[in-house]
């Protein structure tokens, strides 16, 4: 068999083509110095006379003989990862949604407006701002750039949250809780899983956070984030929650904080909820507000029902009318009201 500089070379000891870019005869030996065709990977041995023969010249190195589904899952899979380049509406058009005008304009011209995501979504109830946070999620996925995932919520929402993950994207969260921490003692648990949902007032918990802390995330969403308050009166006072944001804060790259109640009519408050996003951007009320006002913010977004219309330009919610009408209450009434609102104030 005579090989020449340029052939394809095919050899039970090698597990891809090589392809010949020196070979010499000498006396009883061939030098043979070659590449690896896939890993380019430099090879050069002398070959016995007589073994010359093992090698195959090879005339096309495409060949059909692989299992037909693992060639149809491998192309599919190059094509899934340079899709978002040629559809920016990807996680869109591959998930079990019909999301709404507005719904889309906050994702992709305000939440993904920038490489990362530090935002703070506070439509009003009834938007569906937990599937544009799971667009937000989906998106970024497809993109490459988030794989652990941190999805913290009020306790009972855990379970919604992993529901309409799940049936709406096709994406699979653990829930962490006590019982989960008790199974897997002596590690740490939010290493073992790349998805997860916690309940808010289980991760502020002194044992609980203190390993939370040991932990980085790409993503985290956080609903109801107004929870994580910190309020100003005289001297900064930091709850629980917000000990928790911070934490949440330092250890992930991308964040959104998802609520419909932004703001408590105390505009430190505000400012300091939005000091977990982009801690110092805004160091005082003042420039807070001001921003608001010239239209400068970049960090969050709020709609009204009366502004959400759907793609025929129709608002989605009637008009609202609010009117107070006085009622006498019974006795009977009297006392219900009163033990239900102790009830709510004291207990709820």
């Amino acid at each position: 068999m005579k090989i020449k500089v340029g052939d394809i070379l095919k050899h039970p000891s090698y597990n891809e083509f090589i392809k010949v870019d020196e070979i010499k005869e000498l006396e009883d030996y061939f030098y043979l110095r070659a590449t690896k065709i896939y890993s380019r990977e430099n090879i050069e041995r002398y070959i016995k006379k007589e073994d010359i023969n093992d090698f195959e010249i090879v005339r096309n190195i495409v060949d059909f003989d692989s299992d037909p589904l693992e060639a149809f899952l491998a192309y599919e899979a190059l094509r899934l990862k340079y899709a978002s380049i040629y559809d920016p509406y990807l996680a869109m058009n591959v998930s079990k949604i019909d999301p709404l005008p507005f719904q889309i304009e906050a994702v992709y011209d305000y939440i993904l407006r920038f490489p990362k995501v530090r935002f703070l979504l506070a439509d009003d109830p009834g938007a569906g701002k937990t599937i544009m946070a799971g667009m937000v999620l989906k998106e970024l996925k497809i993109r490459s750039k988030i794989q652990r995932i941190l999805i913290v919520t009020p306790g009972h929402l855990k379970y919604q949250w992993q529901r309409e993950m799940q049936e709406k994207f096709q994406e699979e969260f653990v829930i962490i809780d006590r019982n989960y921490f008790n199974q897997y003692s002596g590690i740490n648990p939010w290493k073992r899983e790349n998805q997860v949902i916690t309940s808010m007032d289980f991760a502020k918990q002194k044992e609980i956070i203190s390993t939370l802390d040991l932990v980085d995330w790409d993503l985290v969403i956080v609903d109801e984030a107004y929870k994580m308050a910190a309020y100003f009166y005289n001297k900064f006072q930091k709850t629980e929650r917000y000990k928790l944001g911070e934490v949440i804060s330092k250890n992930t790259y991308h964040l959104l904080f998802i609520t419909a109640t932004p703001h408590k009519g105390d505009p430190e408050n505000f400012r300091l909820l939005l000091d977990l996003l982009n801690p110092g951007l805004f160091s005082l009320p003042d420039i807070l507000i001001e921003s608001i006002q010239n239209k400068e913010n970049t960090i969050f977004l709020r709609r009204l029902k009366e502004d959400m219309v759907d793609f025929d330009g129709k608002p989605l919610f009637t008009k609202r009318m609010p009117k107070t009408i006085e009622f006498r209450l019974s006795d009977k009434e009297k006392i219900l009201y009163n033990e239900l609102s102790e009830y709510v104030i004291n207990q709820y």
